[in-house]
């Protein structure tokens, strides 16, 4: 993706449209993943005319925005396109795209051109998501919206790319070491702060910090990383007779209880129920 295709949108401070209410989806804003806790401080607003949605409504918009268009928001009521009909919002968690507050405010009212690569796959996903009736109560559904949570993610890396510290900042080339290192070493289940930042030759004081700048914690950025892993290898066909616990040991998890909570907080399934509706079996909620 080329920055021809993004351009930035002027608001309309003088003429606010109400933001949506939090916690409850409304007939134009879809929250992803649909087990997103409502205790999330900071959304991404993905604003999308869906195909299904422009043809029903059959009105002329006056809206800058166009089928085939996407605009990205840090909160709903920063454009009068809030109030076109045709225009679905998805709202997503920070916390599941790796971003935070401050990021968020690079996106703001960025539209980019979704007729091709990765914002054209994500489009097409989202429009043949909420065309499909049913999906939110069902496994596969959350399964799909959590996909749909991870196409979002990799737009919105590439997007922030430009606003990223510069590679020459000592802070940030260590920052990328620890993170290689803790890639390398997530199957250690004792992989910790401590052995981190002995493995690097810095204070402990100091590995917090770096992490810090990045808006999250050493733990929970090894939490997530492991979690995330454990997601992929429980929702491949060939680990289905694999146990829960045996997936979750391998990647860290020294305590089953503990990793069955925060991957039910994570991701709002038991990783029992992950791994069922990976191999397609079918079971009730």
């Amino acid at each position: 993706m080329t920055r021809s295709v993004i351009s930035r949108m002027s608001a309309h401070p003088a003429q606010p449209v109400p933001q949506v209410s939090r916690g409850a989806d409304s007939g134009n804003c879809i929250t992803l993943p649909w087990t997103a806790r409502d205790d999330d401080d900071a959304f991404l607003y993905l604003g999308l005319i869906c195909r299904s949605r422009d043809a029903d409504t059959g009105e002329d918009s006056h809206s800058s925005l166009d089928l085939g268009d996407m605009v990205l928001l840090d909160a709903p009521h920063r454009l009068l396109l809030a109030r076109d009909p045709r225009l679905t919002f998805f709202r997503v968690p920070c916390s599941q795209l790796g971003v935070t507050p401050a990021q968020l405010r690079h996106l703001s009212r960025l539209r980019v051109d979704a007729t091709h690569g990765v914002p054209g796959l994500i489009a097409g996903f989202l429009d043949t998501l909420t065309a499909e009736g049913g999906l939110a109560g069902s496994a596969t559904g959350r399964r799909l919206a959590l996909n749909a949570v991870d196409l979002i993610a990799l737009l919105v890396a590439e997007l922030l790319e430009p606003h990223r510290p510069a590679g020459s900042d000592p802070g940030n080339d260590l920052l990328v070491r620890v993170r290689s290192h803790i890639e390398e070493n997530l199957m250690d289940p004792d992989l910790s702060p401590e052995s981190i930042a002995r493995a690097h030759h810095i204070s402990v004081r100091y590995l917090h910090k770096l992490f810090h700048t990045g808006g999250t914690t050493v733990s929970t950025y090894v939490r997530q990383r492991r979690l995330a892993e454990c997601r992929l290898d429980l929702g491949r066909s060939r680990n289905r007779r694999r146990t829960v616990a045996a997936v979750a040991q391998t990647w860290g998890f020294a305590n089953p209880s503990h990793f069955s909570r925060v991957f039910r907080q994570t991701y709002g399934v038991s990783p029992s129920e992950w791994q069922l509706s990976a191999s397609g079996a079918h079971h009730g909620d």
